[in-house]
């Protein structure tokens, strides 16, 4: 997943469904086919087109073109037309690349940037607004409605940060013009060339304008922010109209991140942590930090290597993880992460972006009326 410079962005899941985008655990596919797109996919799209280049010029991205058209059966000349408007984004292979002087992460500030009162604010209207409709989701899918509106306050205030960046011409420069000086050039230019086909694909056979869809500048989609190829295989038409709509239609994305958690595995009813004490040696934390934020410890071994957990914690059925969040200098705080918080970092691998995530839906349940 997106380290923590790139978490706290348009999009913090820019790496959505990509077994490439999380270094600790590289598990994430994706693919469904959904119903036609909606044809109207922001306000933003009058906005001027920006970029450099155009990809029309690049032997490189019409062999794409040629190759993806053969491969999956598609037209080839709409293809090289709409792969030659995409541009390049000068700006944005150098977001891709590490910090140079990263800084000390810090718990307690990455917080504040997304539990406060603006997001607080706006989840309660759309809680209010939408109550049914998560009501349903949950229902449906068992993800408690406190987590769609973390991941959807989280992710853009609801809608209202989608991203301003032309989707192709932010895919078609991470897919041809990816930083070689990036520690995983390869890998992850590879990446985004799947997501750029994903795109296209989709795109050719709905029937919908490639050259409309706004988004963040690594690709991501509408209010949850979905890469393509989570588009393709999980997004919903919750409203039922006939069409998915992640852009305009709240209904759609509540179901579309309800069906997305539970095609990781969400188990309804499962808590995502458990507070936890450690009483332990050096050796015995590093022991239970060394697997990350994958879940591999029962309870009793977990309890051995001196995690002390809460009466419910030592009640819990499965694996656990200790998760560490650092507090720049200050001590770190701890918690026990079930296998229903390692899927809340399928969106997004930080255990700092699913314990947001998880704080900005409770914090908008206890803003609202009893």
């Amino acid at each position: 997943m997106a380290p923590l410079w790139l978490a706290a962005s348009l999009l913090p899941a820019w790496a959505h469904a990509s077994p490439a985008a999380h270094p600790a655990a590289k598990k994430q596919t994706s693919t469904h086919s959904p119903r036609p797109a909606a044809k109207k996919v922001s306000k933003k799209n009058t906005q001027p087109v920006q970029g450099t280049l155009p990809y029309g010029h690049r032997a490189d991205a019409m062999a794409f073109a040629d190759d993806l058209a053969e491969r999956r059966q598609l037209n080839r000349d709409d293809l090289r037309h709409a792969l030659s408007q995409a541009r390049l984004l000068p700006g944005v292979p150098k977001l891709m690349l590490p910090p140079s002087s990263p800084t000390a992460k810090n718990w307690q500030a990455y917080r504040s940037r997304f539990v406060e009162p603006i997001r607080i604010g706006a989840g309660l209207r759309f809680w209010q607004q939408h109550r049914a409709t998560l009501e349903r989701a949950e229902q449906s899918y068992g993800v408690p409605a406190a987590i769609i509106v973390g991941i959807l306050g989280v992710e853009t205030i609801y809608g209202q940060q989608m991203g301003t960046y032309r989707v192709i011409d932010a895919l078609a420069t991470l897919a041809f013009d990816f930083p070689a000086a990036h520690p995983r050039a390869a890998e992850r230019q590879a990446y985004f060339r799947s997501e750029l086909e994903q795109f296209l694909s989709y795109h050719q056979r709905a029937g919908s304008d490639p050259l409309m869809p706004r988004g963040s500048y690594a690709g991501a989609m509408g209010q949850p922010q979905f890469m393509p190829s989570s588009w393709v295989k999980y997004a919903v038409d919750f409203d039922g109209d006939g069409k998915i709509d992640l852009f305009n239609s709240p209904e759609d994305a509540i179901g579309s991140v309800a069906n997305y958690f539970k095609g990781y595995g969400w188990q309804t009813g499962l808590p995502t942590h458990y507070p936890v004490r450690l009483d332990g040696s050096a050796q015995d934390k590093e022991a239970l930090l060394l697997p990350d934020i994958l879940p591999t410890f029962s309870v009793a071994s977990f309890s051995a290597k001196g995690g002390v957990l809460s009466e419910a914690g030592q009640r819990h059925p499965g694996q656990l993880a200790l998760i560490e969040l650092q507090n720049g200098g200050a001590e770190p705080s701890y918690v026990a992460g079930t296998e229903n918080f390692y899927v809340i970092t399928r969106y997004n691998w930080s255990s700092y972006y699913a314990m947001a995530v998880i704080e900005l839906g409770q914090a908008v349940a206890q803003a609202l009326p009893r």
